[in-house]
């Protein structure tokens, strides 16, 4: 696992949420985790381009941040399942609110986002 090798600025709220929601995925897990979908399984269906190590990870992180809650269960084969904290839940709101700002920016940001891929895109050579 990844060790920092310096120490977090952690002066304000901003720089605290980012430490503990910094990862590409930590934002939907917590959602998925939210509306019930439990199993890494289930959370790896959901989420399709990350990688099944790469979800652990970022489970893991959430754990240790007091977001989220690991229970196994004593069976073969073993069973797994995330639940959320009530610390955790109290960031719900703020996703939902994060959510609701992206759905009524959609077609702005997606033309922004497209266009700067489209011109990273344009700055490669051709190689003939």
């Amino acid at each position: 696992m990844y060790e920092r090798k310096t120490i977090p600025n952690l002066n304000c709220g901003l720089d605290l949420i980012g430490e503990v929601l910094y990862g590409k995925w930590k934002i939907r897990l917590l959602w998925f985790i939210h509306i019930g979908h439990k199993r890494p399984s289930e959370l790896q269906r959901k989420i399709p381009d990350a990688s099944r190590r790469v979800l652990t990870m970022q489970l893991n992180e959430l754990e240790e941040h007091e977001l989220v809650t690991r229970k196994i269960y004593p069976v073969l084969p073993p069973k797994v399942e995330y639940s959320l904290t009530e610390f955790g839940k109290t960031l719900i709101p703020v996703i939902t609110a994060l959510g609701q700002w992206g759905d009524e920016h959609e077609d702005r940001l997606r033309d922004v986002i497209l266009k700067q891929a489209v011109g990273s895109d344009l700055d490669v050579p051709l190689i003939s």
